[in-house]
């Protein structure tokens, strides 16, 4: 768990933008996996949030989906 930013401002209207913190915090501790997010600019917080989400989301999927040109069991051992 990596998580290497800081909002420019703390709300992003009536949202908390520590709560976007929070929450990947809590997704990291249950996903058997790592996830690292590190800022390298920008001074929207909005923007960032919103990046955060989209970039992890569509992470998360690649990581899930299957891989049409794959064939056979995914085991280098050939079983499950």
């Amino acid at each position: 768990w990596v998580f290497d930013l800081e909002f420019p401002t703390p709300k992003v209207g009536d949202f908390d933008t520590e709560l976007v913190i929070d929450f990947w915090q809590a997704v990291a501790a249950t996903v058997p996996g790592n996830i690292h997010v590190k800022l390298h600019h920008g001074r929207n917080s909005h923007h960032i949030a919103e990046a955060i989400f989209k970039g992890l989301a569509r992470s998360l999927r690649m990581a899930v989906e299957i891989d049409p040109r794959e064939t056979g069991i995914p085991s280098t051992k050939g079983t499950l």
